[in-house]
């Protein structure tokens, strides 16, 4: 690649880069105005003076800690069983052969293809069977069951491991439960660290589930504590924008220390089907 094209890359990630920061530097510059700043044309960026009492308010007005505490409880257990299923199930599939294997990878993934509305009701009514509705188990649980689309992905970085390692495990002796724990689990980090990132943004940012399952505020996650706010307050922006942006704050880190190896195990999926 030439220098000038190497520079007109640069030049055209930099500006993709700006638009994609864009939100983020909205929120941060709302965080600290007054309300006489918030609605002003042009905007104002830099605001002044800074209103910090915006970031006290915003964490007094609701009971941000408790909602924090149910959002982390719920995210961290269901990426837990998400990234302790997903792998045993995508591993099943991709190197072990037994009967019925191909149909039901087959069953699995179609139901990928169904609305999570059509089973919206048939999985309330199960959790609804067992006593758990109303809990904040319902949001944690499924992940356990796996994720058909893990488990494709999971299933697909399997397949690119070479085959000699599994054949040189067996004939040290390794049993199959040895060959997945201690060669072909290590192997598969970045993936499985890709499955966790997904879930635990799925389950941070997940709307739906908290207002179908969760019926006490004391459950009430930062997403569905939030929208039960803006409906019984006026609406604050200034606040809200701070709430929003500790709620971002933690895929912003999170991303940040697993990005190498969510960037492999992206890249890894692709390669054998």
């Amino acid at each position: 690649m030439s220098k000038i094209s190497k520079i007109t890359a640069y030049i055209v990630l930099i500006i993709i880069g700006l638009f994609s920061i864009f939100p983020l530097l909205w929120m941060i510059s709302t965080t600290l105005k007054t309300n006489s700043q918030v609605n002003l044309v042009p905007p104002v960026w830099i605001p002044h003076p800074f209103d910090w009492s915006n970031w006290v308010q915003a964490v007094t007005f609701i009971p941000f800690p408790q909602y924090l505490w149910n959002t982390i409880f719920i995210s961290v257990l269901a990426t837990f069983g998400a990234m302790l299923v997903c792998p045993m199930i995508a591993y099943s599939f991709a190197r072990l052969r037994w009967p019925g294997r191909n149909l039901v990878f087959a069953l699995t993934i179609s139901v990928m293809m169904l609305p999570a509305t059509v089973t919206m009701i048939p999985l309330f009514v199960e959790w609804k069977t067992v006593g758990l509705v109303g809990t904040r188990w319902p949001l944690i649980l499924g992940a356990f069951f796996g994720s058909p689309y893990y488990i494709f992905l999971l299933r697909q970085f399997f397949l690119g491991l070479p085959n000699e390692l599994e054949d040189a495990a067996r004939v040290d002796g390794l049993s199959e439960y040895g060959i997945y724990f201690r060669v072909m689990l290590p192997l598969a980090v970045p993936g499985v660290l890709t499955v966790g990132l997904f879930q635990f943004m799925a389950s941070w940012g997940d709307f739906m589930g908290p207002l179908i399952y969760l019926f006490k505020p004391s459950t009430y996650t930062l997403s569905l504590g939030i929208q039960q706010f803006m409906t019984q307050h006026t609406v604050m922006m200034q606040q809200l924008m701070v709430v929003g942006l500790l709620t971002t704050i933690p895929i912003i880190v999170i991303y940040f220390f697993v990005q190498k190896r969510f960037i492999e195990g992206i890249t890894f999926t692709g390669i054998k089907g």
